[in-house]
């Protein structure tokens, strides 16, 4: 995975607009994601940075922050951004790339300003590409999937009495059991602006509504929404599409708004076979490994209890700590999961030790973590590997006790004669996966 690209800042009338640029591709993509957003920390989450190096692995990949979001520059919360200023900003940001005419990807919010520029600006736009996108935002007669205004003006009021807190059950129901997820997901929010913003930016784009601009789109469009999302229900994705003259309408399984939650490489596959005509090779390898998942007990409480700054150092520290037990242990970290990480090992044994000596070095910080191990078939993608056995390690791992490794009966098998002694923990049903399970805890 490529570094970090440097932030910079260019000016929007009398504000500083914060971009980058990654990549060096013939074709310019701008990325603009939704409603908050900020450049830097998009690149700590496993998931959207890999998104991120999909797109620019075949484009310039431009990235900004809205003004009053992220590293931008605020605004005040009475003087919101319309539209049009917003487009100013991406105007800004393309001269100072020195980019002449660019493909234009927005998610959710995001993608009415694009809807906008690519009908406003045609001989700018290369392509328009939404996902998850509504065309208004408040409910009418002609527009019934909308909420009625006082539900979104109780979604602001409650947005900035919890704000640090995320419904993973509502924008990313794929994700719902994990709480390292949750928390990176709030602590991305938190740093794109603060409570009072955050409403007055969900006010402001209550009053959205692009309906008329749809069939004035020129350019070539391709329009994408997840069957299930919760946030803007597919009926408008459909219904956008159908407004927008031979645009292409793509509908993914899947229940999250937060795309990036479960389904950033399909959406980069769509994209990238839109603007190159091509999909990618897959680099799809399916292996047998032994997949060690953990995650530190009661990290929320710890987080609010320290703060960020400290619980940060805290974990960086863990991180450290597990990074050389897993070295040790010739096992390869695929990611970071937020409290805990993903490792992979070419043999159970030694994801069993791995696990024990991770437990062990994280209690002279004062962590426990619950750790889960299984052994079956991989599908590997590049850096990343996915499939039915890493869904069964995080769910043996959930029922593990604080400090304790649970392995499934799979790894316990295989490592007969290694001396490493298990006590039964009775038979279960992981969700998500078939059948019943006989799990086992490694004895001290």
């Amino acid at each position: 995975m490529r570094s970090p690209p440097e932030t910079r800042y260019t000016k929007s009338g009398e504000l500083n607009i914060a971009y980058q640029v990654v990549g060096s591709g013939e074709l310019d993509l701008v990325y603009v994601p939704g409603w908050v957003s900020n450049v830097e920390l998009m690149w700590e989450e496993a998931n959207l940075a890999r998104f991120l190096n999909r797109l620019a692995s075949f484009a310039r990949l431009i990235l900004f922050d809205k003004r009053g979001t992220g590293l931008s520059d605020r605004v005040p919360n009475d003087a919101l951004p319309t539209l049009e200023q917003r487009m100013d900003d991406l105007r800004a940001v393309l001269d100072a790339v020195g980019s002449e005419r660019a493909a234009l990807f927005g998610h959710s919010e995001g993608g009415n300003m694009c809807v906008l520029f690519a009908a406003t600006f045609p001989k700018r736009t290369v392509a328009l590409i939404t996902l998850g996108i509504y065309a208004k935002r408040i409910r009418s007669d002609d527009y019934p999937w909308a909420p009625t205004p006082e539900e979104r003006e109780l979604a602001a009021v409650e947005l900035e009495e919890g704000w640090g807190k995320v419904d993973l059950g509502y924008y990313a129901p794929s994700r719902r059991d994990d709480e390292g997820f949750a928390d990176h997901l709030a602590t991305y929010f938190r740093r794109s602006a603060s409570p009072g913003a955050a409403a007055a930016l969900l006010r402001m784009n209550s009053h959205i509504d692009v309906r008329d601009v749809l069939p004035t789109i020129q350019v070539p469009t391709l329009v994408m929404h997840e069957t299930g999302d919760r946030d803007v229900s597919v009926e408008e994705g459909r219904w956008i599409a159908s407004r927008i003259p031979a645009a292409r309408y793509v509908e993914l399984p899947g229940e999250d708004h937060v795309f990036w939650a479960a389904h950033a490489d399909v959406v980069a596959d769509e994209v990238e076979e839109f603007l190159t005509g091509a999909r990618p090779a897959v680099d799809l390898d399916r292996v047998l490994s032994t997949v060690l998942l953990t995650d530190i007990v009661g990290s929320t409480e710890r987080a609010v209890d320290l703060g960020d700054r400290r619980w940060r150092a805290l974990l960086e520290e863990h991180d450290s700590l597990a990074g050389r037990e897993i070295d040790r242990h010739r096992g390869r970290r695929v990611k970071s999961t937020g409290d805990g990480f993903l490792a992979t090992f070419d043999g159970p044994a030694r994801a069993v030790r791995c696990a024990t000596a991770v437990a062990e070095a994280v209690h002279s910080l004062g962590l426990e973590i619950r750790s889960g191990v299984h052994t079956g078939e991989c599908e590997r993608r590049g850096d990343d590997v996915s499939g039915i056995a890493v869904h069964t390690a995080a769910r043996v791992a959930s029922l593990a006790l604080p400090g304790e490794v649970l392995v499934t009966s799979t790894v316990k098998d295989l490592t007969s004669g290694s001396g490493i002694e298990f006590e039964e923990r009775g038979v279960h049903e992981l969700k998500g996966v078939p059948g019943e399970w006989n799990l086992y805890a490694v004895r001290s």
